[in-house]
């Protein structure tokens, strides 16, 4: 019934037809279970469908029953095994693949391991839109490291080109070295988190290994929505969470650095047995391993679970078998997530934020603008929008949080931007339109309720 009404508004979309046949009727929820609430929101903290529930649990009792020999003997055999099978996915050679926990561990481990030049002229390129946490990152090394490193940021409004975005790091990079300072390196995204859209990594990449900037990309949102070949690309150091788009456990990522740069990644964090130190000869508990020393020194950064790592065969196979494959699923993301966040729009009498080609939606995240200003109307708003003041939209914003959660049980992110109420809607596999009606009359209710002041 659900697919014969998914091909009924599907009828003149472009996608493949076999990427029709996800959503609810699909077996994307493990047991035949459904989300705990209208989940139109994927983040860190969501809870995604697992493509093997079982499968963790069974390596958490294999490394309970029997832990000398599962950590030291049987672990690293089956972490290759995971490490190859998403190497094969992102088009990168096995030996520069590793695992962290998340994508701002990533993020981390090569601030960390980078070294400054001592004249004090290197400079942190950053954008805007940098995920918090990773601007704090940047943040704790010009602290730290106060007189040797300092950032510069490019502010970004969206919607804007993908064209004006590379212009506008040529034009920073110009400023730095007119100032006669190093751009040294520059964190990037894959899809920006506030707003959730499309950046032009592949594009900007090349253009840092023009200018002699190094290129961190922070891709925590991207594998599994987004196609990716880092071979073709060629990141100096990229990141991708697979607990989000992958249906793998949390906490659990990518970490590729090619060869040309392992030199530089000295140590995890923690730094642990796989550490190879200039002076001291220290031993190493664990058995001796042919492996490059990189490889080695992610393979045991002390005693946690790792049993997510292991849980990626399953994951990338749940989704070739059951699933239709790549190309199947990010072609329903991405239709779900173009056709769904312009159904919110229509309700809400708005618009989805993208710019003129359409790039900023390419992926499974789009931005919905609400009716909502703070401080003045801006040129697309309407005589029936809501205008508040600072002080009113510091109670509204988290008011608009609560009562989606508790009283319309669905939760969307929320954030202003350029002066605008924006919600963030994420597209999965187990949703369909339906899921984006309820959004869209859950907004249209809070909206109103706002207008009348509720929060107050």
């Amino acid at each position: 019934m659900l697919r014969e009404w998914i091909s009924k508004i599907y009828l003149k979309s472009t996608i493949p037809s076999s990427a029709r046949a996800l959503g609810k009727t699909s077996p994307s929820i493990p047991n035949g279970t459904s989300p705990p609430q209208n989940q139109l929101h994927i983040s860190s903290d969501s809870e995604t469908s697992h493509a093997n529930p079982k499968k963790r649990n069974e390596l958490q009792d294999l490394t309970e029953a029997r832990p000398d020999s599962f950590i030291r003997y049987q672990y690293p055999k089956l972490l290759d095994e995971n490490r190859a099978a998403v190497a094969k996915l992102v088009n990168a050679p096995l030996e520069t693949i590793a695992f962290v926990t998340n994508a701002t561990v990533g993020v981390n481990t090569v601030f960390r391991n980078l070294k400054w030049n001592s004249d004090g002229k290197d400079v942190v390129i950053n954008f805007s839109t940098i995920y918090g946490a990773c601007g704090k990152v940047i943040d704790y090394m010009t602290d730290f490291y106060d007189g040797l490193v300092s950032s510069k940021e490019i502010p970004l409004t969206y919607p804007v080109e993908d064209d004006a975005i590379i212009q506008k790091f040529r034009d920073a990079v110009k400023e730095i070295e007119a100032d006669g300072k190093r751009p040294r390196i520059v964190v990037m995204d894959v899809v920006s988190s506030l707003p959730g859209v499309r950046f032009p990594w592949e594009k900007l990449v090349p253009v840092c290994r023009e200018l002699g900037v190094l290129s961190m990309v922070d891709g925590a949102q991207g594998i599994g929505m987004v196609s990716l070949d880092l071979s073709a690309v060629d990141p100096d150091f990229f990141v991708s969470n697979c607990h989000k788009w992958l249906h793998v456990p949390r906490g659990s990522a990518v970490f590729y650095v090619p060869v040309r740069n392992q030199h530089l990644i000295a140590t995890t964090l923690a730094t642990s047995h796989g550490y190879v130190p200039r002076k001291a000869n220290r031993m190493n508990p664990l058995p001796p391993s042919s492996k490059s020393p990189y490889v080695t020194n992610f393979e045991f950064v002390g005693t946690m679970d790792n049993s997510p790592y292991l849980c990626m065969v399953d994951a990338i196979a749940w989704r070739q078998d059951v699933l239709g494959g790549e190309e199947k699923v990010l072609a329903y993301l991405w239709d779900l997530n173009k056709t769904g966040s312009k159904l919110i729009a229509e309700r809400l009498g708005t618009q989805v934020l993208d710019n003129s080609t359409g790039t900023l939606t390419n992926c499974s995240m789009a931005n919905v603008a609400l009716p909502i200003w703070v401080g003045q109307p801006g040129p697309k708003a309407k005589d029936t929008d809501t205008v508040l003041t600072a002080e009113e939209s510091a109670k509204s914003f988290q008011w608009i949080l609560n009562t989606l959660m508790h009283d319309y049980n669905t939760f969307l992110a929320l954030f202003i931007h350029d002066g605008r109420y924006y919600a963030r809607v994420s597209a999965q596999v187990y949703l369909d339109l339906d899921d984006y009606e309820y959004g869209a009359k859950a907004l249209q209710d809070v909206c109103a309720r706002v207008a009348k002041k509720e929060f107050l």
